[in-house]
Parts: structure tokens; sequence; C-alpha cells
């Protein structure tokens, strides 16, 4: 793409969406399940040291169970990929007349003229990778997943959860009651939680102050929700 001085000019794009997306999911978890449940011990106990030890407890079985839930629904996505692209490649082979109409028809969906569509399906259908590769995007919508997505998506999903959990449990190491623990808690939590949605809102190109407060009302109910029942049961 040329600007009008003739000088190539840069097309900026998004690129690693998954791995935002991924680091979003664990990250905005790991910050409002931990608090929550911090919250919610503090309603019920004055012990520091029997919320850390849930705290850390819960920390490492959430960041298991999310790194999981990622790598299969990655393995999901790899498996349902080669399942219909083994599909498309029989199509092309035994249904071929169908999937030329079926090529047309995506073209006709663009205008291109009915010469053009049926000149341009019968070139195609002269490579057959490159016609399904065509049909995978065009007819069923889907892009080839990276073969590393599931393990990838599990380490960060997984990592970023254990790093937002910390930050609502840092403050029960260093104070001697709950309530005094829930304070600074809550205060580094929320700071936290206004930076992450402004991260967020940043890296998906969304509104910085929209996203912030979305994700901090979040946390800061999860939390007041998970306090007031454990005080009222307790």
């Amino acid at each position: 793409m040329k600007t009008k001085d003739n000088h190539p000019s840069e097309e900026k794009h998004f690129q690693s969406s998954e791995v935002v997306r991924d680091f979003v999911i664990g990250m905005s978890d790991g910050l409002t399940v931990p608090f929550a449940l911090a919250a919610g011990l503090t309603g019920a106990v004055e012990s520091t040291g029997i919320i850390v030890t849930a705290g850390l407890a819960e920390i490492a079985a959430g960041s298991i169970a999310m790194g999981l839930g990622g790598y299969l629904a990655g393995r999901t996505q790899i498996e349902h990929y080669a399942t219909e692209e083994k599909r498309e490649y029989d199509e092309i082979e035994n249904l071929h007349e169908v999937e030329i109409q079926e090529t047309k028809e995506i073209f006709a969906e663009y205008g291109i003229s009915d010469e053009l569509q049926e000149k341009v399906a019968r070139e195609m259908s002269k490579r057959p990778d490159k016609w399904v590769d065509f049909m995978m995007r065009f007819e069923l919508g889907l892009e080839k997943p990276d073969p590393n997505r599931a393990r990838q998506s599990a380490l960060v999903i997984g990592l970023s959860y254990v790093l937002g959990g910390f930050v609502p449990l840092s403050a029960y190491f260093f104070t001697d009651s709950s309530m005094e623990g829930l304070y600074y808690s809550s205060a580094i939590t929320l700071l936290a939680l206004i930076v992450f949605g402004i991260i967020k809102s940043k890296l998906t190109g969304q509104p910085l102050f929209k996203g912030a407060l979305r994700v901090t009302l979040v946390g800061a109910l999860a939390a007041a929700a998970a306090f007031l029942i454990a005080t009222l049961i307790s």
C-alpha cells in the first residue's frame, strides 16, 4: 500500500490476538477469584494464615484447571480443523462439480461475474491444497490453527492466573489480622484491576475508561458478594 507521495505505508494490524485473549482470561480470573475467596474468608475467620493457605491452594488448583481448560480448547480446535480439512479433501475428489459450484457461490457473494467465477474456480481446482485452504477459510470460516496452540494456551492462561492471584493474596502475607489484610488487599487489587483494564482495552482497541471501569466493577462486586455472604453465614 502506498501513500499519496508514493511511499510505502505500514499497515498496522494487531498480532498475537490469541495470546492476548489467553492472558486476559487467566489474569481476569486470577485477580477476581482469589480476591473474592480472601474477602469471603475474611468475613468468617480472623487468621491470615488460614486465608493465605486457602488462597495458595486456590491459586494452584485454579491455574491448573484454567490451564487444562485452555489446553483442551486448543486441542479441540486443532482436531476440528483436521476433521473438516479431511472432509473437504474427500469432497473435492468425490463431489468435484458440487465443490466447483460452491466455490462459484462464494465468488458471487463478492460481486464477481459468472464468467470469471467459472474461470477462477476451474483454475483453483487444479491446485487441491490451495483449493481446500480457500474453502476452509471462506466456506467454513476456519483458519489453520497453530499446532503449538494448545500448549501455548495452557501455559499463558495458567501463568497469568498465578500472577493475578498473588496480587490480592500478597497483602495477607504482611498483616496480622484478616480485616487489615482485606483493606490492603482491596486497595492493591482495585488498583491492579484498573491497570489491567486499561492494558486490556489498549491491546484490544476498546475505550480505555470503559474497559477499566468494567473490569474493576466485576472484581469489586465479586469480592463484596463473597464477603457479605461469608459474614452472614458466620
